[in-house]
């Protein structure tokens, strides 16, 4: 045993260097997806669905039958101004309300059924009293995420705005052109006559956390699944005797139990999956039972809870067996660093660089929270991101065990096993 001082490890390089690598590049990765990725969503901006909507029945404008509703919305959708930011969607009044009910439209801008007939009536011979003025919907879904529906509503409102000046510079020229002696307060709503009002398109519960609910629940499910691997992985080594347990001023050291990667990492898996049952329903307890989380399906939210936390939890112990200590840092890139940001639950893929949008194609946190979306707010239809969740979380079990198990098949056939044959580590209970 060496007499030196323990503070003398401060004086060498490699550990400032090693540890200083690491931590820098933590630091930057970390700040280069989450800033990064949300730094200017206007700016990035790339065909958010948006819905137009004619429900205009029509009506004579100056003589002849109009349908202002139609130029509208065909006018919007032909429209150069904003480029491909929003991709305008034609479409009926049933097809929105489903799009908007699937979450796969940010918003949408509706014109009503009496629209021309309104505006006409402003023109009328017959006006008197106080004009009606027609109105222009425009309906916000903050279901999608609340950055994306903001941007529709902006859209729209902008959208409506312009064409509601459009409709106004015809009247005027009809006025004129027919010599109609209008009241003042017609003449005045000429220039703008459309009202704009804000509607949601899909109302939410209250304890939904304005649309983000399902967020954050996703979110708990993935951290539960990534640190139950890295808790059940160094448990599973210390009671083969690979590992000591530090317990307060007492030091654990099991007699070894020699196990191959692989079995270790069958023996990992199989209490990840048996305790996933009981995270899984801890947390949707929590969630629902104790923090009163809006939520219906609860026997499909439970049992896909638990999926969600033994496929993350399996993906991280097959990491850990991997890459050993350095798993866990490549389980919080991949699962939080490169996750949270592309998740599409605050700002929509549409707003993202085109780099994170390719990553959000496969990051699991995006996938789970599209399943648990469809689940808690689109009463679980399978096209809603429900589907998409299933089959990803096939996906992400087969290549984390391919992966997982291929790899440790391999270190064990070279003979790469965790303590070589002549070394026997010895039972230990002692203070440390």
């Amino acid at each position: 045993m060496s007499n030196a001082h323990p503070f003398r490890v401060l004086r060498a390089k490699r550990l400032w260097t090693v540890n200083g690598v690491i931590v820098g590049f933590v630091a930057l990765l970390f700040t280069v997806f989450y800033v990064g990725a949300n730094i200017d969503p206007a700016g990035h901006l790339h065909k958010l669905p948006v819905g137009l909507v004619s429900a205009d029945e029509g009506s004579k404008v100056g003589g002849k039958q109009t349908d202002l509703g139609a130029q509208i919305t065909q006018s919007i959708k032909k429209s150069s101004q904003g480029g491909d930011r929003i991709d305008w969607k034609l479409m009926d009044e049933e097809e929105m309300k489903e799009e908007l009910g699937k979450g796969k439209l940010f918003g949408a801008l509706v014109v009503p059924r009496d629209f021309t007939a309104t505006v006409a009536a402003l023109t009328g011979p017959g006006v008197a009293g106080k004009p009606v003025r027609p109105t222009l919907t425009v309906l916000t879904n903050q279901s999608a995420g609340s950055v994306g529906s903001s941007m529709a509503r902006q859209a729209t409102t902008t959208a409506a705005q312009s064409a509601s000046a459009q409709v106004g510079e015809q009247l005027t020229a009809q006025a004129e052109a027919a010599q109609a002696q209008l009241p003042a307060a017609a003449r005045l709503l000429l220039a703008d006559p459309a009202v704009v009002q804000i509607e949601d398109g899909h109302p939410l519960d209250s304890h939904s956390g304005l649309g983000l609910s399902a967020f954050y629940y996703s979110l708990v499910l993935v951290v539960c699944g990534m640190l139950a691997a890295n808790v059940i992985s160094g448990q599973v080594d210390h009671a083969l005797g690979y590992t000591h347990s530090d317990m307060g001023p007492l030091r654990v050291h099991n007699p070894l139990l020699r196990a191959t990667r692989v079995q270790t990492l069958a023996i990992s898996s199989t209490l990840m999956i048996v305790l996933s049952l009981l995270m899984g329903s801890l947390a949707l307890a929590g969630a629902v039972g104790i923090m009163g989380m809006d939520a219906s399906h609860l026997p499909l939210l439970w049992l896909f809870s638990v999926c969600t936390i033994a496929v993350v939890g399996i993906g991280g112990l097959g990491l850990l067996a991997v890459f050993g200590t350095p798993g866990m840092l490549f389980i919080t890139i991949f699962y939080i660093a490169m996750a949270v940001p592309t998740s599409g639950a605050t700002v929509p893929l549409q707003a993202l660089p085109g780099f994170y949008r390719v990553l959000g194609e496969f990051e699991p946190l995006r996938q789970i929270t599209g399943a648990v979306r469809s689940i808690l707010y689109y009463d679980a239809q399978a096209d809603a991101g429900l589907t998409r969740g299933w089959v990803m979380l096939g996906v992400g079990l087969a290549v984390a065990g391919l992966f997982g198990f291929g790899v440790t098949r391999f270190y064990d056939r070279k003979g790469l096993h965790r303590i070589p044959a002549d070394e026997e580590p010895r039972p230990l209970l002692a203070r440390a």
